[in-house]
């Protein structure tokens, strides 16, 4: 079995830049203090972090977060069921990195046989990726007028940036924004590890904009190779507007540059066509459609990644689970 030790698969990701945040050793290290255990597996050329997560009776789940990633896809996957037979997973989660239609994802998906659209998604699908090609002229360029007005305006609204460790704020502008906005949000625990794991070379950090010392907007951003990522972006009910989650997003683009990336990655938005999603973005206030409107005029592009996929090892169980999830989404109204 073609398992290898944390640090094999540090090195392995450093051979092989054209991973995701979600497939380093470091993401594996979070998710382990909050009941997720990580495997590295790699055959050949082809490579995963597998997370699994304990159910009753000695059962698991499997999942593979934004992965695998390289190629000898067909050497990858048997070493994979190995692994999640062994560890007696019910099923295996995947959602791949690759974006729809491209090369990479039709030489991935050639290689998952067996593989079923999963009846659920971890990660959002869809997001809006921006170039950081070019002078900030021109990444100006590339945004919509109100959102170049917005950011010009915030510059001059007395505000302040800075790099922070405090994850107790962070998590307090959190919650503040998921009662606002009708979404769960971590603990201050989780934002408190996230730091921890990529403290090392800043690959993770907290922009903090302030207002005469008082916080308004901060956010989580992470960078690895050549991309960077908005995963987590909070905001206060206060002086919105000075606009300074225009301005934070600003500093996080100048930031991503500093470090070598050439795209930055918005994170989720709704999972429905361009088409749609410009149709019904000004009258849509469910979900992630609020999130969209702000998204949507840094002059990114949409893009789907190739969806989430599960591989089934005990049927009558996955059915069991399938189930209860449905259920759990009726009582959630979601």
């Amino acid at each position: 079995m073609a398992v290898i030790t944390k640090e094999e698969w540090k090195d392995f990701c450093r051979k092989n830049p054209e991973h995701s945040l979600l497939q380093v050793a470091e993401w594996g290290e979070l998710k382990s203090d909050f009941n997720w255990t990580p495997f590295y597996v790699r055959e050949g050329s082809a490579g995963a972090m597998v997370l699994f997560r304990s159910l009753p009776a000695g059962l698991k789940v499997a999942y593979i977060p934004r992965g695998p990633f390289g190629s000898d896809f067909d050497r990858l996957w048997p070493e994979i069921h190995k692994l999640c037979r062994k560890n007696h997973a019910v099923f295996l989660r995947v959602e791949p990195d690759y974006w729809c239609g491209s090369p990479e994802a039709d030489t991935l998906k050639n290689s998952m046989e067996g593989f079923i659209p999963a009846f659920a998604t971890v990660q959002p699908p869809r997001t809006i990726m921006v170039s950081l090609e070019g002078s900030e002229e021109e990444w100006l360029s590339r945004m919509n007028q109100k959102t170049r007005y917005n950011i010009r305006l915030s510059q001059k609204k007395d505000l302040t940036v800075e790099e922070s460790d405090d994850t107790s704020l962070f998590h307090e502008l959190m919650v503040t924004t998921g009662s606002r906005d009708a979404f769960s949000v971590h603990t201050e625990a989780y934002y408190k590890k996230c730091l921890e794991c990529f403290k090392e070379g800043k690959r993770g950090r907290i922009i903090l904009v302030r207002y005469r010392e008082k916080p308004l907007s901060a956010m989580m951003l992470f960078t690895e190779g050549k991309r960077g990522y908005y995963l987590y972006g909070a905001s206060s009910n206060e002086e919105r507007s000075r606009m300074p989650n225009y301005l934070m997003q600003w500093t996080a683009m100048q930031i991503c540059k500093q470090e070598g990336c050439t795209e930055y990655d918005l994170w989720g938005v709704p999972d429905e066509d361009e088409t749609v999603l410009e149709e019904q973005f000004q009258e849509r206030h469910d979900g992630l459609w609020p999130v969209y409107r702000f998204k949507r005029g840094f002059g990114g592009e949409v893009k789907r990644a190739m969806g989430s996929f599960d591989y089934v090892y005990s049927h009558l169980l996955y059915k069991g689970l399938k189930f209860a999830d449905a259920e759990r989404r009726k009582r959630n109204g979601s």
